[in-house]
């Protein structure tokens, strides 16, 4: 495909080749990958002004995002990319495999940088969701000021810099500049732009807020090293925009998904025999189970596959930065999980019951509200709640599909609505957002897309025979 850059991608790309270190502080689809990808391909291929480069990003961003993005565009297909994912014996193999852009999850930072010692070979680094260097006592942001004097370029990317106040950019913008705008020391910055807040009975302050003029300060501080777009501005989106979230399968997860996919067509009647409707709706559950990641047992308990769908689920929330979200689950299965892994999150959650669950909903007092598309497809108004809405688990039941996202997008909704399907590579997700996609004969495709992939398996099994 042809990249056709918009005049805003155009600015921040000169921006990357003549500004060594940049932050681009982009909104939500605006195209931060691609417009960072073209800015690489200049840099490596045409000025030859870097040799090799480092992308860090959230773990599924890492796994599917970028390399996916580098193959859609043609003038980026000749890039290279090594993933440096997986164990450690992966992750060294990947380091030493001749690649241009190098992509490790930001869990392994520490690792890399211990790794390389004092001969770190990126001369460029992408940090991709910089705002999870926001923590200047984190392990991570030290390693990674560590190294960066010897990092020529550094491009960091996000849409929420400062998700917990204006105190959240110190650590970002010393990775560009070392302290020369906001200072050396965090304590400093601190004491410079904030005072004390709270203060606990012992005098101990527990938190602070931003002084008079603070704000405007800092940016100008940081203006030339720093742009900060809204998709608003930029972009003439439509009322709602969906978007359509990769989730790679690690090793262990295909060949569970696989094999289990296997036994269950292979279970059907014998070739010849017309699938029942009936039996075609169970197995396409059956395989969107899988493709979330658990599956019920013989015994009615919850038998987990894999937990690559609630991982990625989690980097969603985080990349949301607190923005509140409807999240539909499909499954009881998936609902128990999801509430088991936002446990230790200090984010609101709660299932939608009630009216008492709308109201607080609607007045902001919920972060993560859950629903089953079934629950809640008619009547219920949630646009004042938030404009998020996450598919964990897709139903292929149109109506009640449209329905469920016509909760926030509808009249009294202030701000666009995105629509997050997680879809999990390879597996029945695909099929069914496919289906989704063409709004009508939804049923049918569906069944004639499951007929192909049981045909599909059982010439597998006829060539696995006779060998």
């Amino acid at each position: 495909m042809e990249f056709q850059p918009h005049a805003y991608q155009k600015h921040c790309i000169d921006r990357i080749l003549t500004t060594k270190k940049l932050a681009l502080f982009l909104d939500m689809g605006l195209g931060k990958t691609v417009t960072t990808l073209t800015a690489v391909r200049e840099l490596k291929c045409d000025r030859f002004l870097v040799r090799k480069v480092l992308v860090i990003a959230p773990k599924k961003v890492a796994e599917g995002t970028w390399t996916r993005e580098k193959e859609k565009w043609d003038h980026t297909k000749i890039l290279r990319v090594s993933p440096v994912l997986g164990s450690q014996a992966r992750r060294v193999r990947a380091l030493n495999t001749p690649a241009d852009l190098y992509i490790i999850n930001r869990e392994n930072v520490c690792w890399l940088v211990d790794y390389y010692r004092n001969s770190w070979p990126f001369d460029m680094v992408v940090i991709d969701e910089s705002s999870s260097f926001k923590n200047h006592s984190a392990k991570r942001f030290k390693a990674m000021a560590a190294v960066m004097p010897k990092v020529d370029r550094l491009v960091e990317l996000t849409g929420t810099p400062s998700p917990n106040g204006l105190e959240d950019l110190w650590a970002q913008v010393y990775l560009l500049d070392g302290g020369e705008r906001l200072g050396k020391r965090y304590t400093g910055f601190r004491e410079r732009y904030f005072q004390p807040d709270k203060r606990g009975a012992d005098g101990m302050i527990y938190s602070y807020t931003a002084k008079p003029g603070t704000e405007q300060a800092i940016l100008d501080k940081i203006s030339d090293i720093c742009i900060s777009m809204k998709a608003e501005d930029y972009l003439q989106l439509p009322d709602i925009t969906y978007h359509q979230i990769p989730v790679v399968l690690d090793s262990k997860a295909e060949k569970a998904y696989r094999d289990m996919e296997r036994e269950m067509i292979l279970d059907l009647p014998e070739e010849g025999e017309e699938i029942s409707v009936t039996s075609a709706a169970a197995l396409s559950n059956k395989l969107l189970q899988l493709a979330n990641g658990a599956v019920y047992d013989e015994a009615k308990g919850i038998h987990e596959v894999h937990g690559c769908k609630i991982e990625a689920f989690l980097e969603l929330v985080e990349s949301l930065q607190g923005k509140p979200a409807l999240v539909f689950y499909n499954f009881q299965h998936d609902k128990i999980r999801i509430l088991k892994a936002l446990e230790k999150s200090k984010l609101k959650v709660r299932e939608l019951k009630g009216p008492r669950d709308e109201d607080d909903w609607n007045a902001g007092k919920i972060d993560i509200l859950l629903a089953h598309p079934a629950s809640c497809a008619y009547g219920l108004n949630l646009q004042q709640g938030g404009n998020h809405v996450i598919w964990f688990g897709l139903t292929w039941n149109y109506e009640l599909y449209t329905q469920a996202n016509a909760r926030l997008h509808r009249q009294g909704q202030k701000e666009k609505v995105i629509i997050h399907l997680l879809i999990c590579s390879g597996t029945r997700d695909e099929d069914v957002v496919q289906a989704l996609e063409r709004k009508e004969n939804v049923q049918e495709w569906v069944m004639e897309s499951l007929k192909a992939r049981i045909r599909a398996i059982r010439e597998e099994n006829k060539g696995g025979d006779k060998s």
